[in-house]
């Protein structure tokens, strides 16, 4: 034991045995598990065999069935009885007293249905007192129904003079007021039916009475409102919930029908005394939804009902507004309204549900007013496309005549632009707080040149004033770009792209336009193109611009198509050597992807010009070329190639040069010489892959053309290089020149000694053949071994060959 370990510590230590006495306990352990195991296995053997002997002769009664489920529970079938009772009494009494009633007398009928109603009505205090209240919830429906077929039955015998209609409000208000009192008194508190039905009872007294009055349109609105005003203050005092759900369901379903019936007023309105009207009913249903959220507790309902109260007081005020304005001006008027709405917002201490309510409502209605402007931006954005199919038709007298070639003017419009300033002023101005006021700025620098891009439609300025407009934004918008922030940059990059596209369709009215224009653009893009964080877009943009000048500059020279391709292809010149400069920026790769589809562009123009379509393709080879040269871009070298071979079989079709080797010779020499070239930097490459593509370009074409040449040129011709080509690869020991060329030069000397075999076939006998034949077969018997080790040698020595 160390020194160091006092006499005070060894109690409190724990004993650790030496490993080998800890082995063998750990064995001991083990053993006494295993023996465990084994008797409980022996016991579970025996319990299943003994379970299995005593199911076999009283199988049901070792497995009895269980009962089933019930589906129903006892209190929902008590409910659906009672209910059922109930409609089922309900329609017998309706039945006597609409069918049987006439076979009695007054006395009786009063004695029938006044005994009946008392009782029905009297029966759930009797039911309540003996703890049924399920039942008494039934009678009481019962009599509530009943006292209904009293009223009607009282105006059926006593009161049939009357009117209609206003006895029934007569007779829906005494309704709602006897219920009431039925459900409030002490023996019948605890029923949770009355109460309801009296609140039900209670919404038609008014609408039923301005009906009866014959009160109009603005009285029956009124009544509407008046009664959603009744529930919302009943939802609101009343602390049952069936009673509060009824009175909420009758404040949201009158105020509805209010609301609509308000607004429909509202539109109709043909003065000022009519919209005002109607403004005061809309003014009173903002009120309504105001109180109510400013007494119902939450975050949720206080919210809604507060737009809605915004909502329709730019509803009344507008609708005030737009009846003594012209017809474009109402949606300005109401824009105006919905502006007013943040100054409570802004004045006064308000609950915080109610300040957002007003703000969103407020925000919708400047959102419905950008819509209104949409139409106008489309016809300004999108009109000038239709310049596309009328190219240099004449200058328009107007910006308006230039935008609308396919579309109509939007009617109504002349307030457009001060929609769009006055939303932008309040998305600049109102929002303060971060991270909304960034993208409020942004959203009203949008609809600032929103406005500007449509006031020359909108004025109607001369064509060249609307013009310069247009490329006054571009510019703007360009300059912009130099913003550090990137949401900012990236917005004012997307304005001026289409704002130039705009700019250059409604150019092509004019020639001189046309030109002036794209020169513009041309130089405005590339200009931008020295700031880094625009030029992956700007200097491509500049490169199409100036494709499209080049095309119009073609055309106004009266130039055909084909040699307008010429012009175009200082384009692609221009893509491959400013992405020579670019190097690695990012930029590199769209220039040169518009340089590649510019290129294809002048291929296309050059298409009907077979001479000049040579030139094109030879050209773009060399942009290619030259390309290929850069690190990195070194597969550019197979389109260059691709495209000389194209050139040159576009030449020669132009000469009518029908002769395949023509064709073919010009992408043999090319492809060998890269071959070579491959086998000189790596010896290990295989000959299929430096020289068989080479190789078979014309070897095949020209031995399908010597197979079907009559004359014996083509044919010594290609057998000679055939041969030349064979002993090149057994010298060399390259294995496709040898295969190929061999193959080419038997199929040659087979179709040239065909004729011959063919004669002396002929001269033989009949038998001559076949006997040739099973000679041949036994000479190849008797040397098969031989010729099995020949032809494995000669594989061997093509194996070794590259």
């Amino acid at each position: 034991m160390p020194c160091e370990v006092t006499r005070t510590t060894l109690p409190g230590m724990t004993y650790l045995p030496p490993p080998a006495e800890e082995l063998r306990l750990l064995d001991a352990e083990l053993r006494q598990l295993d023996a465990r195991r084994a008797q409980l296995l022996t016991r579970r053997a025996w319990l299943v065999a003994a379970l299995q002997r005593t199911q076999q002769p009283l199988p049901v009664a070792w497995s009895p069935t269980a009962p089933p489920r019930p589906e129903t529970a006892a209190p929902n079938v008590q409910n659906v009885l009672l209910v059922l009772g109930g409609v089922l009494l309900t329609l017998a009494a309706a039945v006597f007293t609409l069918v049987s009633w006439g076979h009695m007398g007054i006395a009786g009928r009063a004695l029938v249905l006044g005994a009946v109603t008392l009782a029905a009505l009297a029966g759930p205090v009797l039911l309540l007192k003996r703890g049924l209240r399920s039942t008494a919830e039934s009678v009481a429906g019962l009599g509530l129904a009943l006292t209904v077929l009293d009223a009607y039955a009282l105006h059926e015998a006593a009161l049939t003079g009357t009117d209609g209609t206003g006895y029934a409000a007569a007779a829906s208000a005494v309704l709602a007021v006897i219920w009431s009192a039925y459900g409030l008194l002490p023996a019948t508190a605890a029923l949770r039916l009355p109460l309801p039905s009296a609140l039900a009872a209670a919404q038609f007294p008014l609408l039923l009475w301005a009906l009866a009055a014959d009160a109009g349109a603005y009285m029956i609105t009124a009544a509407l409102l008046v009664t959603a005003g009744l529930d919302t203050v009943a939802a609101l005092r009343v602390t049952a919930g069936a009673v509060r759900i009824a009175a909420v369901v009758g404040a949201y379903g009158m105020g509805g029908w209010g609301v609509l019936a308000g607004g429909w007023l509202s539109a109709a309105a043909d003065g000022p005394g009519a919209a005002a009207r109607a403004g005061g009913l809309l003014l009173l249903a903002a009120a309504i939804a105001l109180g109510a959220a400013w007494r119902v507790p939450g975050t949720r309902h206080p919210l809604g009902l507060a737009i809605a109260s915004g909502l329709l007081t730019v509803g009344a005020f507008g609708g005030v507004a737009r009846s003594g304005l012209p017809s474009e001006w109402a949606v300005p008027a109401h824009l105006v309204c919905g502006i007013a709405l943040l100054a409570a917002v802004w004045a006064g201490p308000l609950p915080d549900a109610l300040r957002r309510g007003f703000a969103w409502a407020s925000g919708v209605v400047q959102a419905l007013a950008l819509l209104w402007t949409l139409p106008v931006v489309t016809v300004v954005l999108l009109g000038p496309a239709g310049w596309v199919g009328r190219v240099w038709s004449g200058a328009p007298s107007d910006a308006r005549a230039a935008v609308t070639l396919e579309a109509p003017w939007p009617a109504d419009s002349a307030a457009t632009p001060v929609v769009s300033v006055a939303v932008a002023a309040v998305l600049a101005l109102a929002l303060r707080t971060e991270p909304w006021r960034a993208r409020a700025r942004l959203g009203a620098l949008g609809l600032l040149w929103a406005t500007a891009l449509m006031l020359p439609a909108v004025l109607g300025i001369p064509y060249i004033a609307g013009m310069s407009v247009l490329g006054v934004m571009t510019a703007t918008a360009l300059y912009m770009c130099r913003a550090t922030v990137p949401a900012a940059r990236l917005t004012a990059l997307v304005l001026a792209l289409v704002t130039s596209v705009s700019l250059a369709l409604a150019a092509l009215a004019s020639q001189t336009a046309t030109l002036v224009v794209l020169s513009l653009l041309v130089a405005v893009f590339a200009a931008a193109s020295w700031q880094t964080g625009v030029a992956p877009v700007t200097a491509p943009a500049a490169l199409v611009y100036a494709a499209a000048l080049a095309s119009a500059t073609g055309a106004a020279a009266d130039w055909p198509p084909a040699g307008t391709a010429l012009l175009v292809l200082a384009v692609p010149v221009a893509a491959a050597l400013l992405a020579a400069r670019l190097g690695e920026h990012r930029a590199t790769l769209p220039v040169e992807i518009v340089g590649a589809v510019t290129g294809l562009l002048a291929v296309g123009l050059a298409a009907t010009d077979p001479p000049l379509l040579a030139l094109v393709l030879a050209l773009c080879g060399v942009i290619a070329a030259g390309t290929a040269l850069r690190p990195g871009r070194r597969a550019v070298g197979y389109a260059a190639t691709a495209l000389f071979v194209l050139a040159a079989w576009v030449r020669l079709a132009a000469w009518d040069v029908g002769t395949p080797e023509a064709y073919t010779l010009p992408v043999t020499v090319p492809a060998l010489l890269v071959g070579a070239l491959r086998r000189r930097r790596d010896p290990r490459a295989s000959s299929w892959t430096a020289y068989g593509p080479g190789l078979a370009a014309t070897l095949l074409p020209s031995l399908v053309a010597a197979w079907a040449d009559p004359h014996w040129t083509r044919p010594l011709l290609l057998g000679a290089a055939a041969l030349l080509i064979t002993l090149l690869g057994a010298r060399h020991h390259l294995q496709a020149p040898l295969v190929l060329g061999g193959s080419v030069l038997a199929l040659v000397t087979l179709h040239e000694l065909a004729p011959y075999v063919v004669q002396v076939t002929g001269a033989l006998p009949r038998w001559a053949p076949p006997a040739l034949a099973g000679l041949l077969l036994l000479a190849l018997g008797a040397t098969y071994e031989q010729r099995i080790r020949d032809v494995r040698r000669v594989r061997e020595v093509l194996g070794r060959m590259n």
